[in-house]
């Protein structure tokens, strides 16, 4: 695994439950399925094992919820 590549597994995608508003635009847009809606319809990042890293809920998040660290 090259550098780029390890550095990018490393990365944590972490929702701010406070501005997180539940509209799961960031679920729908994930195209790894790795983020789901809690039990207070809030987004989670559910499945990490399956989470490619590519920012697309950041991107997506109306709310500026999500990011990618």
């Amino acid at each position: 695994m090259n550098q780029r590549a390890k550095a990018k597994k490393e990365k944590t995608v972490v929702i701010d439950r406070e501005w997180c508003k539940g509209c799961g635009i960031c679920v729908a847009f994930c195209p790894e399925e790795a983020l789901d809606l809690d039990d207070e319809g809030k987004a989670r990042w559910a499945f990490p094992e399956k989470c490619s890293r590519c920012g697309i809920c950041a991107l997506r998040c109306p709310d500026l919820a999500v990011e990618l660290v």
